[in-house]
Parts: C-alpha cells; sequence; structure tokens
C-alpha cells in the first residue's frame, strides 16, 4: 500500500506587533525617530508593505502642528493643524505593524554593518536593520541667532503663540522671517495690528508670502540690539545692510527666528548648518522630513519624504529583480 503523502507544513503566522516590555520588543524591521508628519508617514507606510516598525517620540505624535491654526497648502481638507494632527494620530493608533513607545527618546543611535541600534531614555536598546530618523527641529532663541544682541538671559515667546488678545491694535515686533508669519496672518486675518517684520538677508526669500500683507512692515537688518524697553514695552536699534541705524519701539516682541535641527546623538552625519542631509548618511539609517534642511520645511514634503523612506528600507532589505 502506497504512503499517503504529508500535507504540507502551514505557514508560519504572521508576526504580532510586539507591546513594550514583551520579550520580542527588539525584534522588528524599521525604528522610526520622531512622531511628527515624516515619521507617521513612514508608520504607515511600513505597514503597508508589511513591515513592523518602533515608533519612539518623547511627546505626543504632531504636536508641533496643533500650534499651526490656519492651512492652506496641505491636501486632504484639513484647514487646520490640530484637526490634521488628530487624523494621523488616529491612523497610527489603529496601525497595527506600528508599535509606539511616546514619552521615550532616544539618547544614542548606532549603525554597524548589518544593525541600527537605538538607545532609548530608559536604558533600553532597539535593533533593525534600518532606522528612519525625522526627529524636526527645535525653536531658536535670540542667544542662538548671530544678528541678535539681546539682554542675558532674555527668553521670548513664539509668534505662534500670539493669540488674537495679545495683537488687536497693537505693534508687534517679530524676529526673523520665518514662516510662521504668513501662518499667524491666516490665521488672524481680521486682526488690527501691526507687525515690524526684522530679518536678515538669510531670510530674504522667506518674506515673499507675506511682503503684501498691509500689516506687515519689512526691516531688512544686518544686526539688531534689543534694549531693555520699559515695562512690557519693546526698544531695540536696528542696523540697516548698508550701515545705517533706525530706533524700533513695539509694545511685545516675538519670534519667527526659525528652528535648529533636533538630530539624537550617535552616527548621523551633520552639515555644517546642523542639518542631516540625507545623501551623507550610513545605508541604514534614513533621513525624513524637517532634519534634512532649512529649505524643504512644510507638512507636504515631511509626508513625502517619510513615506519614500521607509520604501527604501523596504526594497533594500529584497534582492533586486532578476530582469534577464
Amino acid at each position: 500500500m502506497a504512503d499517503t503523502p504529508s500535507p504540507p507544513p502551514s505557514p508560519p503566522p504572521s508576526p504580532c506587533p510586539s507591546r513594550a516590555g514583551s520579550p520580542d520588543a527588539r525584534d522588528t524591521d524599521l525604528i522610526i525617530v520622531g512622531g511628527g508628519p515624516a515619521g507617521c508617514a513612514a508608520a504607515r507606510m511600513a505597514a503597508g508593505v508589511g513591515m513592523r516598525s518602533v515608533l519612539v517620540e518623547p511627546d505626543r505624535l504632531c504636536r508641533n502642528l496643533y500650534r499651526i491654526p490656519a492651512l492652506n497648502n496641505v491636501l486632504g481638507g484639513h484647514t487646520g493643524g490640530s484637526g490634521l494632527a488628530e487624523a494621523i494620530t488616529a491612523e497610527l493608533e489603529d496601525t497595527e505593524l506600528c508599535r509606539l513607545e511616546l514619552g521615550r527618546y532616544v539618547t544614542e543611535l548606532r549603525a554597524d554593518e548589518d544593525r541600527v541600534t537605538a538607545t532609548l531614555d530608559t536604558g533600553a536598546r532597539l535593533t533593525a536593520p534600518y532606522a528612519v530618523v525625522a526627529t524636526g527641529t527645535g525653536p531658536l532663541q535670540p542667544r542662538d541667532a548671530a544678528w541678535i544682541t539681546a539682554p542675558g538671559g532674555l527668553t521670548l515667546p513664539p509668534l505662534w503663540q500670539a493669540g488674537e488678545a495679545d495683537a488687536e491694535g497693537r505693534t508687534l515686533l517679530v524676529l526673523g522671517g520665518d514662516r510662521t508669519i504668513g501662518t499667524f496672518l491666516r490665521a488672524h486675518p481680521a486682526t488690527g495690528t501691526r507687525l515690524l517684520v526684522a530679518y536678515p538677508a538669510a531670510d530674504d526669500y522667506k518674506v515673499e508670502e507675506v511682503r503684501g500683507d498691509p500689516r506687515v512692515t519689512l526691516l531688512p537688518v544686518g544686526h539688531l540690539t534689543l534694549g531693555p524697553g520699559e515695562g512690557a514695552a519693546v526698544s531695540a536699534e536696528a542696523v540697516g545692510r548698508g550701515g545705517e541705524r533706525r530706533a524700533v519701539a513695539a509694545d511685545a516682541a516675538y519670534l519667527s527666528i526659525g528652528n535648529a535641527p533636533a538630530a539624537p546623538p550617535g552616527d548621523l552625519v551633520r552639515g555644517t548648518d546642523g542639518y542631516c542631509p540625507p545623501a551623507g548618511q550610513h545605508p541604514r539609517v534614513l533621513v525624513a522630513g524637517d532634519l534634512r534642511s532649512a529649505r524643504f520645511q512644510r507638512i507636504m514634503t515631511a509626508l513625502g519624504s517619510g513615506g519614500e523612506a521607509a520604501l527604501q528600507a523596504y526594497y533594500a532589505t529584497r534582492e533586486p529583480l532578476n530582469e534577464g
């Protein structure tokens, strides 16, 4: 009697996403550092091609989007940052192949021949074949800008924190020409305020989007010295590009200087400006979002670069197609 052939073995079950503290917490396909639009897009794209990921974020997801009251350059119908942030958060929380490590941050990132290791503030280590680093940037203060002289220890609020009550009928001195000015004006279209925008030559291209707003007075400067002021008022001396001097007075001062790259310590390669160009990194470290360059800091570019980074990791783990 002929032997009955054995049935083929059942395929192994698909791996379930590991939970924090589980024995397989280090077994993942992709480490994602940063939970802004770029990092979240990387996690969604990775899940879409069957890759498991661990996303590490010290705050809540898309925290910076909540400070953007008005949007006019993002697809999807969202007109405010908070709505977009909530939609992205809901999608990530429903992404089974992504484990969220919120309230944690990476203290060191190392890459070697066959893996990337991320050390967390708890001392735990995560390893994966690839990592997407999308930590973005952090705000600058007057002391961080070479073109500003300010009293020691002075800390000013960013312009996005100014509400309608802070601006109505007042003159605000805005330091720097970053894009938060346009966001502020769009968020408060009927506010009767005057913005005195002092900015260096490096910000010339940034102020073009607000140049036509009648509430804005542009002050191109070579240097600005902030005085002590009286009470809540602000005084400053602006030195123009040609050396001319001008006294400036305002009811309050706000920042629109921009941000500095916030890369984790370790094996990331930084340019002279502190940013981490993708082409200069270890092959297993993929940089996405605002951390790439000062020139592409937009929500749409962050989303696209995050998705592209995840796909780059996906295809890198597979043999090239045989087209012969």
